[in-house]
Formats: C-alpha cells, structure tokens, sequence
C-alpha cells in the first residue's frame, strides 16, 4: 500500500508541473509572443526567444527563412498592428510538453495575413523560450 501512495504522490506532482509548465507557457505566449507582436515591441518579444532561433516557412508561397535579429528588425521596421488600426487576434490552438520540450501550434491573425506558427520551446533554466518558429499564411 505504501508504494501506491507514493506513486499516486509521483503522479500528482508531475500533473501539477506539467499545469505549471501549461500556465508558463501560455503566460509567455499571450504576455510576451502575442503582445509584442501586437505592439511591434521587439524588446518584449525577445524576451521569448533564445537568442539563437531560426524562423522557416512560406508567406503567400514564397520561402521564407531568418535569423532572429532579422526577424527581429523586421518586424521593428514595419507599421505594428496596433497602430495600424487593423485587426489582431492571437490563439493557442495547441500545446504539448513532454519534459523539458513543447511546441504550441498558434495562429495569429493580422493585417491581410493568417499565420499558423508551430512554436518550438525548450525549457532553459526554469524559463521555457523559443528555439524555432515555423510560419504559413492560410485563409482560415
């Protein structure tokens, strides 16, 4: 009896990481990822990322392959949603972690644009960051 108790002890204590892990996760998408872009706040967004991200995709069929700072500068260079006037919608489809690993499937809506993002996170010294974004525009 007494190695069922530990056990059903183990099993809790991982649920209750896993909805910390959840809860962090989604704190950062929505405080950090969703908002900087949003506001087109770079430093806010980089708070996200690991430094050494690469971001892969396509936008309207065309390739679409950046460093960070690239990425970075990007979107620091261009009119912010925000300011814009224009729609903006950020969703967390799904989200997955096994250990120290997770990815998030997000779609963000703005400008003319619906992204689908696949998020690759890794959790660095009790702070889960991005370590690769994959990108595609679709109409829904």
């Amino acid at each position: 009896m007494l190695s069922n108790l530990q056990g059903m002890k183990a099993q809790n204590l991982e649920k209750m990481e896993n909805k910390n892990d959840i809860l962090m996760i989604r704190t950062a998408l929505e405080n950090n990822y969703f908002k900087g872009l949003y506001e087109g706040n770079i430093d806010l967004l980089a708070t996200i990322f690991h430094h050494d991200t690469l971001l892969f995709g396509d936008i309207k069929g065309v390739p679409y392959a950046k460093t960070l700072d690239q990425y970075l500068d990007g979107v620091k260079n261009r009119q912010n949603p925000k300011d814009s006037g224009r729609p903006f919608k950020g969703e967390i489809l799904s989200l997955h972690i096994i250990n120290s690993i997770a990815v998030a499937e997000v779609k963000v809506t703005m400008y003319d644009f619906i992204y689908h993002d696949i998020l690759s996170f890794h959790k660095i010294n009790d702070k889960w960051l991005i370590v690769n974004k994959m990108l595609t525009d679709t109409n829904q």
